[in-house]
């Protein structure tokens, strides 16, 4: 064997090689592309579950609010109703304050 058929030989072998590191990229960036897209599916599933879960707390959160606030606004009305009503004392007092005569 000459050193021409050597260096075809080697050459050959590094031509075979590169085919081999390309083919190993080209496995390596279909596997990544492959696990960014499970991971991103399995990221939006896990994303929806947990607003639908924080948007039902805060359904609830909300309405207790609300008939804490509905409750207590009652109440507050209902005391008002009970308190006894001065009109004539109010309407004097306005007329003093507006007018102001006594």
């Amino acid at each position: 064997m000459d050193d021409s058929d050597i260096l075809q030989h080697l050459l050959e072998i590094e031509g075979q090689a590169a085919t081999l590191v390309d083919d190993a990229q080209a496995e390596a960036d279909r596997r990544i592309k492959e696990a960014e897209e499970q991971n991103r599916l399995a990221f939006d599933e896990a994303y929806q579950k947990l607003t639908a879960e924080l948007e039902t707390e805060y359904q609830k959160a909300a309405g207790a609010v609300k008939d804490e606030y509905d409750k207590t606004l009652g109440e507050f009305r209902a005391d008002l109703d009970c308190m006894p009503r001065k009109n004539e004392s109010f309407s004097a007092l306005a007329f003093s304050l507006l007018v102001g005569e006594k």
